[in-house]
């Protein structure tokens, strides 16, 4: 029986077609169910998948419309577009210099100290002037499309003021409404405290909770709230004050949580019901089994491990054994992790996580679906679905976290356009 919608896009001959359909988000042992499916075929209508099943059937099936792009796969693997849960890619000036300090080993607090850190990047985010800071940002969104990846959430917090917070959360929305890669918004100007107010952080939470929250929400700028909820930045009964008024005004939460000591984080987040906690390289067992109760996802990043020349790396497979939804991220950001490379990530996560090819895929396909809450629209190739897809020049799906290094995305479709041929 042939299709109703015709074809614009039809793949074909795929060695491996990972639709990644059923449990969401995956936990436990179910993330090793790819839903592979062997000599596999997509069919696209625009934005939307049609059919997904053996290639000589979804091709038997579909009526192709005038000037549909057929693809030959000629054995490649499939997946759905990545999708990157945690980033900051709005900020201009890049940290190198404090790269190599680390490298001679200055530690990342004693770096923060003396000026450097998050708040260098607020110093001069607030004195670069939109443009440049809009087509700077347009380069790492490009960047990510070339790895395969279609869909990443972007937080501001390199303002710390009012105006500097709009200013990033303004340049997201322009991009998304313009830029092939989805974004979505997260407000983030609970990250640091700003030089100005050093002395008086009370002072602070007063603007983000009652200046700068309202004005966020008023203009629909953002979606989630996060809090940089750690020893030395915001304590967890200050961050819960945060995320109760953000709650409040109809943003869903997220939280830097536990990343450099263990300070509850975790179990604030699940106790609020975050959509998901982020880092949580000294969770607790306490931490991990209120997140398994509460289904928040864990949000893991091993480039910021890496990047900073740390040796801990967050306890991924207790997680996934406690059955935690765990996804994986970049971290994209000029501090702690400069990568836009999912497929890099995803090489930590396999040597220094002990995560699985096939485990590794789910936490950047449904899980981080999930932890952004587009469980419902991405991650999964099925029809209805949004039409995100990643061609891999690769035979082997195992082969992603094995051949590192390298870009091995061949072509990455977006909402049914072809938007990166390598």
């Amino acid at each position: 029986m042939a299709l109703e919608k015709k074809a614009t896009l039809l793949i074909k001959n795929i060695g491996q077609l990972i639709t990644m359909e059923g449990l969401v988000p995956r936990i436990g042992k179910s993330m090793s169910d790819l839903r592979l499916i062997e000599n596999g075929g997509v069919a696209v209508a625009g934005d939307e998948i049609l059919a997904v099943g053996k290639s000589d059937l979804v091709e038997g099936q579909s009526t192709l419309a005038e000037g549909c792009l057929v693809i030959d796969a000629k054995g490649m693997v499939v997946t759905p577009g990545f999708i990157d849960p945690h980033t900051h890619p709005v900020f201009s000036m890049t940290r190198e210099k404090e790269f190599e300090m680390r490298l001679q080993g200055k530690s990342y607090m004693e770096i923060a100290q003396a000026g450097g850190g998050i708040r260098a990047s607020v110093r001069d985010l607030r004195s670069t002037p939109f443009d440049i800071l809009k087509e700077k940002t347009k380069e790492r969104l490009d960047r990510f499309l070339q790895y395969g990846v279609t869909t990443i959430e972007a937080k501001s917090g390199y303002g710390l003021s009012t105006e500097s917070e709009l200013k990033q959360l303004e340049i997201i929305r322009e991009l998304n409404q313009t830029h092939p890669l989805d974004l979505v918004p997260t407000f983030l100007g609970a990250h640091e405290v700003p030089d100005e107010y050093r002395d008086q952080k009370e002072k602070y939470i007063d603007i983000l909770i009652n200046e700068m929250l309202p004005a966020v929400t008023k203009d629909n700028l953002a979606e989630f709230s996060d809090v940089f909820c750690e020893e030395g930045v915001y304590t967890v009964e200050e961050s819960r004050r945060i995320q109760k008024e953000a709650a409040k005004l109809g943003l869903q939460l997220k939280f830097h949580a536990d990343e450099l000591k263990s300070t509850g984080g975790a179990e604030l987040a699940a106790s609020m019901d975050a959509c998901s906690a982020d880092h949580l390289v000294y969770i607790s067992e306490e931490g991990i089994k209120a997140m398994a109760r509460s289904g928040t996802a864990a949000v893991l990043l091993p480039g910021t491990t890496f990047s900073l020349g740390g040796k801990k790396y967050a306890p991924a497979r207790s997680m996934i054994e406690a059955g935690v939804p765990v996804a994986l991220s970049t971290d994209c950001n000029p501090g702690s992790s400069y990568s836009e490379s999912l497929p890099m990530i995803i090489s930590l996560a396999a040597l220094e996580m002990k995560l699985t090819a096939a485990e590794a895929i789910s936490t950047v396909t449904v899980n981080a679906a999930y932890a952004i809450d587009r469980q419902d629209i991405i991650g999964q190739l099925k029809p209805g679905y949004q039409s995100d897809i990643t061609i891999w020049n690769m035979s082997d799906y195992r082969e992603l976290p094995y051949h590192y290094g390298v870009n091995l995305a061949a072509k990455v479709i977006k909402k049914g356009k072809l938007v990166a041929n390598n």
